[in-house]
């Protein structure tokens, strides 16, 4: 028998056993909306004396994929999640969950509160609060490791990984793991508890025993990372509280939950949840996608191979091809080792891996791109050798296909004149390495087709990438404000700070590595050849910096030669280059500089402002469309700090007076530099955030 059919949380009988539906699609999120349907559906059961067991499942793929995001604000609103939870745990009828797809978050909160788990094969259960700066608030931190003894919580509360359906059976999280759906299975199992052939029990009357090493193990583990985040600190101290009794130590579970809810940790990483989905919303979003099965990938070296690998992995026929046939065995060696570290890494399946190794080819012939729906042009970054790729190409390719180019900084709109389809090129800027890397800069040409676009955004989903929209410009979005992080940190070199000292700043802020250090890896080399390229129409009143250049004629060009700004020697940390460093203090001795001492502190904020004042120009421009595009760029591309949240973000946080404040201060000593944009200006007048922005 069912009843009440339109209810988020319907109820349902089956003889002696009710049941509450979880129905609100498409994840069924425990929001405000079903935590009081739930609430209310498990008050009429419990009222109900027909009824003798109550089942928990879902409706749907999932159970429930979790909290809804958009709700936190509404955390303490009665019935509160944890109010919930408790009057199932308390409830003298037995209540059982039945679980399927995943079970996230508040939703695996729910089901900890329950008397007995059950789950369906393929189920994937996870507590990921840290990954948005909480840490779980309605008991999660209290009832897991009542389950599974303090070690095991810890694991997957401080790092919110995932838990496979075995391993939940295995550490005692789930009572019995099962075939078939999950209405069924929770069914079968409340008849077993009736009829005494399965045991069930209150989590809150559970015990758990201390574990001094574990927690210190942790602690050590979790303070040694850069950067140190809080929410997985106090996520341990919420786990240890479950050696306390049940009451205190949910409250203190939920007081530290507030106090992260309080935070700038918190809400920097819950906006880079939401600027990774909200890049798909564009003017092109209604425009129908060309099909692509065959993609042709043009470069046989390292981004060449890890497109070719990345779009493998996505399922797609891919042929490589590299104009130097003495490269080619070495192109196709370099993709194959990549689908094997695909295969170790759990990416693929054995038959996905074998598919990708089937569906590869590898030649020196451009012929092969006429069969192609989409070709992806990965050589070396100069505008002849690139104009001459496409002219060829407009002569091979089939009518509709897609011309891709990966440049990261030239003119797509000259790549496309090279051609007489320009509707058909495109700019598909991959970062290296491009089968790791999950940024894809969509760079939109004059001229570039809409269902091109539309192209684009769909394939970068699918091999699951975050996709942004560009406009055409030197640099596009993310290496023009590469570009002047990087200008501001090497004034601040020349005027004083050490380049290792630069990168600690940097670094203790959130980056994974400083600039200095990011241009090594990069190759010094590289860098250079761009300059080169723009020296011609470099403007006389801007300063510039000889110091890469003099690093470079020695040539050292970063970890590649051995020496750069650091030293490389195998199995020792670098350390700082003597003779980067005699470079450094020569050149501001040509210049007459007198070295000032820098602050962290204001080392930070010179690099973050001169961040900040690029992208605010790249959005009055309208190179980005959104302040969310460019902190999608910056996070998924340049490795912003994510629990920062992105520059966009971080100004907000600081406000258009002290942006304004800061650059007109820098600009006394470097006026061609420090500029206010005028959109800048215009936000202090109006009083508008940038988040007003992204609508």
């Amino acid at each position: 028998m069912k009843d009440d059919v339109t209810a988020i949380a319907r109820i349902e009988t089956e003889g002696e056993i009710g049941l509450i539906c979880l129905a609100k699609p498409p994840v069924n999120a425990v929001g405000l909306a079903l935590r009081s349907a739930i609430h209310d559906a498990f008050q009429t059961l419990s009222r109900d004396p027909a009824i003798r067991a109550i089942v928990l499942y879902g409706e749907g793929r999932y159970f429930s994929a979790g909290a809804d995001i958009k709700d936190f604000g509404k955390a303490d609103v009665q019935p509160t999640l944890p109010q919930v939870l408790k009057a199932l745990n308390d409830s003298d009828k037995p209540v059982i969950a039945a679980l399927h797809g995943v079970a996230f978050g508040g939703a695996l909160e729910l089901a900890l509160s329950t008397h007995l788990r059950v789950g369906v094969a393929g189920l994937r259960i996870a507590l990921p609060e840290v990954k948005l700066g909480l840490l779980p608030g309605a008991g999660g931190a209290q009832r897991l490791p009542r389950l599974t003894g303090l070690a095991s919580a810890i694991d997957i509360i401080c790092s919110g990984r995932d838990v496979l359906a075995d391993e939940a059976l295995s550490l005692g999280i789930l009572d019995r793991l099962v075939e078939g759906p999950a209405r069924a299975a929770g069914i079968a199992a409340a008849r077993d508890v009736l009829a005494g052939t399965l045991a069930h029990r209150q989590t809150d009357a559970r015990v758990v025993a201390d574990d001094p090493a574990a927690v210190d193990a942790a602690r050590s583990r979790l303070e040694a990372k850069r950067p140190a985040l809080m929410a997985p600190l106090k996520a341990l101290e919420a786990v240890c509280a479950a050696t306390l009794p049940i009451d205190e130590g949910l409250a203190g579970e939920r007081a530290l939950f507030m106090e992260l809810m309080a935070g700038d940790e918190r809400a920097g990483l819950v906006h880079a949840f939401f600027a990774e989905r909200a890049t798909g919303q564009i003017p092109e979003k209604s425009a129908t996608p060309r099909t692509i099965q065959r993609i042709a990938v043009i470069g046989g070296g390292t981004m060449g191979v890890g497109i070719a690998t990345s779009v493998l992995i996505g399922g797609y026929q891919t042929d490589l091809i590299e104009a130097q046939s003495a490269r080619v065995a070495q192109a196709r060696s370099g993709i194959e080792k990549n689908l094997a570290g695909a295969l170790k890494r759990g990416k693929l399946t054995a038959e996905s891996h074998k598919a990708a190794l089937d569906g590869l080819g590898c030649t020196d012939s451009l012929d092969v791109a006429a069969e192609a729906d989409l070709v992806i042009e990965a050589i070396f970054e100069n505008m002849e050798a690139k104009i001459g790729v496409f002219a060829k190409l407009d002569a091979i390719c089939k009518p509709g296909a897609i011309l891709a180019t990966n440049t990261s900084y030239l003119d797509v709109n000259q790549i496309a004149a090279a051609t007489a389809r320009p509707e058909d090129v495109i700019g598909l800027h991959f970062f290296s390495p491009a089968h790791i890397m999950r940024l894809i800069e969509v760079v939109v040409a004059d001229n570039t087709a809409p269902s091109c676009v539309a192209s684009a955004f769909a394939l970068a989903r699918k091999l699951g990438k975050v996709p942004v929209r560009a406009g055409n410009c030197d640099g596009f979005i993310g290496n023009r404000i590469l570009t002047q992080y990087r200008r501001a940190a090497d004034y601040l070199l020349l005027d004083g700070a050490d380049f290792a000292e630069i990168d600690a700043a940097l670094e203790e802020f959130g980056f994974a590595m400083g600039p200095f250090a990011v241009n090594d890896l990069a190759g010094l080399d590289i860098a250079r050849a761009t300059r080169d390229r723009k020296a011609a129409t470099r403007p006389p009143q801007e300063r510039y910096s000889r110091v890469a250049d003099l690093i470079c004629d020695q040539g050292w060009f970063g970890r590649k030669t051995g020496q750069g700004y650091y030293l490389y020697e195998a199995g020792k940390k670098p350390v700082a280059n003597p003779g980067a460093v005699a470079i450094v203090e020569t050149e501001r001795r040509a210049l007459g500089l007198a070295p000032r001492a820098f602050s962290r502190e204001t080392i930070v904020a010179r690099c973050l402002t001169a961040m900040i004042a690029e992208a605010v120009r790249v959005l009055e421009e309208g190179v980005a469309l959104r302040p969310v595009d460019i902190d999608a760029v910056e996070l998924f591309g340049y490795g912003f700090p994510r629990h920062r949240g992105g520059p966009m973000h971080q100004a907000d946080l600081i406000g258009p007076a002290e942006l304004i404040r800061r650059i007109e201060d820098y600009a006394a000593e470097d006026p061609h530099f420090w500029q206010v944009p005028d959109l800048l200006r215009k936000m202090q007048r109006d009083g508008r955030s940038f988040a007003d922005l992204n609508g």
